[in-house]
């Protein structure tokens, strides 16, 4: 029978159906980043400036700050006033208020250096998921409200009382003559056609709801790549708003305001309802930033420390990954090789923070395809997306949704995220079982049975085992990508032009041009410290990277980069 368009399901009323793969109730909620619990925030009192750039330290040689040092750094951050005096009239037991309140535009303009806005979305019995309202007032398109609407939502029950955090990408379209914003503030150009949304989910029980239940979510808007950070901050932020109303948006937006520009490379104290945010900024969106190279002046600590573009270290993201351990370097080839992924999961927190992952463990190779961290049906570009066409390159899009599963049973690569099952637990998630199925990928490099054997230990320990293994982890393939570009690089210093070459002519000099067989001869003469399965394998490997839109864009990188050097 042909597939017909799935009737639209009410959200906060979907259960699961039974399937083949079972996990238990614990087990999926250890994998949730906000399930049952809303966030606990630490609240102080401080009032010092809300920003304070860090002394960096040598990124080779960073140690623990001493006891006084700790002690001067605890007085000087516990006098930020980052707090609001909560007004009269804010609700302590019901929702956010609507109502807006008055903020500068010059404030404005200071506050969408880094967030572009915050917009509630509530449930509505008709019309489903509804933008409500937007902090400040910006324009957008009916197209984002619907895009921004439906990805805030789960598009399954996964508890009955409690937030959600999870993150979102969806394009920036062009906005069209006839739709007038005369008297809002426009946004600024997307830095890359895309818009990124941070969104805390928050269910609760209401009886005078007809379902029972009143859903809202509460969506950062930013044009940055910085999943870390603006989802600490939206975890924050999530709750407070749901108790008290507008009065906590109102003060996180001028706490924001008060940020400094933000730079790339720079580490800063960024106050924050009543907290203090650690943050390290990336150097550029492909540059990895890793614990042992971070520049705070104490031992990097993922409990206090941010480092803005990586993924969210909270739950550990082996967590995620449990149920494919073994086949995690199949995994890195084929993001190295640009093959197209289908990241399914039971909840977005976990699609989107496995996606984030993904896209972090290739830097410093430049991200050449779409990546859509959580994925609906109602996304604009879904019939783009998902067809019967083959996926596009280098393609990687997180789902919760068993249908979107079923229409991408043709894509070559699907990674279930979760921990192993167990038989005879209940069901909470339909879809595939946990692990990795791949069509077409035999693995050309050995994996490191070593580290695996550690993974694998990590994973029957404490959170703390398991949120260092994933750090290891992740040192390990940002080894391994440094490693595939060594050849390259060493390659391109032959193409570089000479010191006589760049006398003999003033202006910016190029690199010459890449050759294919000059290449594989470099490579003969100095393989790559890879683990490659044979000298053929290795071949084969750099012959289709090479083909890959992600070797077009890195070497076009280094271009600019010899032509930014010979100007000066």
């Amino acid at each position: 029978m042909p597939m017909t368009e799935p009737e639209e399901q009410d959200i906060g009323l979907f259960y699961s159906q039974p399937s083949s793969c079972t996990v238990s109730d614990t087990e999926a909620s250890s994998v949730f980043t906000h399930s049952h619990h809303p966030s606990r925030v630490h609240l102080e009192l401080p009032t010092q400036h809300a920003s304070t750039p860090l002394k960096s330290t040598s990124t080779s040689n960073v140690v623990d700050a001493r006891p006084e040092q700790q002690l001067l750094r605890q007085r000087r951050l516990s006098r930020s006033n980052t707090l609001p005096r909560l007004a009269q009239h804010a609700s302590r037991h019901g929702s956010a208020d609507m109502t807006s309140f008055d903020f500068p535009d010059d404030k404005t303009l200071k506050m969408r250096r880094w967030v572009l806005g915050f917009v509630v979305v509530d449930f509505d019995l008709d019309l489903g998921p509804v933008v409500r309202a937007v902090y400040p007032q910006v324009y957008l398109s009916p197209s984002e409200k619907e895009n921004i609407a439906f990805s805030a939502f789960p598009d399954s029950m996964q508890f009955d009382q409690g937030t959600e955090v999870h993150s979102f990408r969806i394009r920036a379209y062009p906005k069209s003559p006839n739709e007038s914003s005369e008297g809002i503030f426009k946004l600024p150009e997307s830095l890359d056609g895309f818009m990124y949304g941070y969104s805390c989910f928050s269910q609760k029980r209401d009886s005078s709801s007809k379902r029972g239940y009143k859903q809202s979510s509460l969506v950062l808007l930013a044009h940055h790549q910085y999943p870390a950070l603006f989802t600490s901050v939206v975890s924050k932020l999530g709750p407070l708003f749901q108790t008290h109303g507008i009065t906590m948006l109102e003060t996180a937006c001028h706490n924001i305001a008060n940020w400094q520009t933000p730079s790339p490379g720079l580490t800063l104290e960024l106050g924050f309802l009543g907290s203090v945010l650690h943050v390290e900024l990336p150097t550029s969106s492909d540059s990895q930033q890793l614990a042992e190279t971070a520049s705070f002046d104490q031992k990097f600590d993922p409990t206090e420390h941010l480092l803005a573009s990586s993924v969210p270290f909270d739950p550990p993201p082996i967590n995620l990954f449990e149920a494919s351990l073994s086949h995690l370097w199949s995994v890195w080839e084929c993001l190295m090789l640009c093959e197209p992924i289908l990241v399914y999961g039971p909840s977005p927190s976990m699609t989107s923070q496995a996606v984030w992952w993904l896209r972090d463990l290739i830097r410093p190779v430049p991200l050449a395809a779409d990546i859509r961290p959580y994925f609906t049906i109602h996304d604009r570009d879904h019939t783009i997306l998902v067809n019967r066409a083959p996926p596009k390159a280098g393609l990687i899009i997180g789902v919760t949704n068993p249908f979107l599963q079923k229409s991408c049973t043709h894509w070559p690569h699907v990674l279930s995220v979760g921990r192993k099952t167990k038989q005879g637990t209940a069901t909470v998630a339909t879809g595939p079982c946990a692990g990795w199925t791949t069509k077409t990928h035999r693995r050309y490099i050995s994996k490191d049975r070593h580290l695996l054997k550690r993974l694998e230990r990590a994973c029957t320990g404490n959170e703390s085992d398991r949120l260092q293994a994933s750090l290891e982890l992740r040192r390990h393939f940002y080894s391994r990508t440094n490693a595939v570009l060594v050849p390259l690089n060493r390659y391109l210093n032959t193409l570089m032009p000479s010191p006589v070459e760049r006398d003999a002519s003033p202006g910016p000099r190029h690199l010459k041009l890449f050759n294919l067989v000059d290449f594989f001869s470099s490579l003969r003469s100095n393989p790559s410290a890879l683990p490659f399965k044979s000298s053929s394998k290795q071949k084969e490997f750099y012959e289709k990277w090479l083909k890959t839109p992600a070797f077009g864009l890195w070497l076009a990188r280094q271009e600019e980069i010899v032509q930014d050097a010979t100007r000066r």
